[in-house]
């Protein structure tokens, strides 16, 4: 059983699997396959000619919906790879490299957040336009005090009730 694009016949189908529909995809595969060239200088099927083991995913396109389906399924290693057609090495190794092209698509794309602020300034000045910004920081974590008193005021109410 080897899961495939032409299975894909409706838009649910599409979004089911891969987190978008047909025509996004279409859209995104054209930058994804750019990206591809940039990072490697060759397509997908030039840089598998001369190996002796048939691809497991012969083109852009299909690394692109292996990608997005493994983002979107959230599968162990070796049932994506059950499900793919090949084995759990190949698949965490096929993933990364989709993972890689991707950031770098959308990167290109300016579709990804600043990650990292070198300075406080850089942090300001890149949400100046945001009325709102909200953090999480509620599970931050802390030295626990030695003193019991003290141990106290630090307690999550997660655990068993310190006596």
């Amino acid at each position: 059983m080897k899961l495939q694009i032409t299975d894909l016949t409706t838009e649910r189908k599409w979004r089911a699997a891969t987190g978008t529909t047909q025509q996004k995809f279409t859209l995104l595969l054209d930058l994804f396959t750019a990206s591809y060239l940039t990072l490697y200088g060759q397509t997908v099927a030039q840089r598998q000619t001369g190996s002796t083991k048939p691809a497991s995913l012969p083109s852009e396109q299909e690394l692109l919906f292996f990608t997005l389906f493994s983002l979107k399924a959230n599968l162990t290693y070796d049932l994506l790879g059950l499900v793919c057609g090949m084995d759990g090495t190949n698949a965490q190794r096929n993933q990364q490299l989709g993972l890689q092209v991707l950031q770098h698509t959308l990167q290109q794309a300016a579709c990804l957040p600043v990650r990292q602020f070198a300075t406080p300034e850089e942090f300001t000045a890149y949400f100046q336009s945001e009325a709102e910004l909200l953090l999480d920081g509620v599970e931050q974590r802390v030295q626990r005090p030695h003193q019991y008193e003290v141990q106290k005021e630090f307690y999550s109410g997660k655990r068993n009730v310190i006596r």
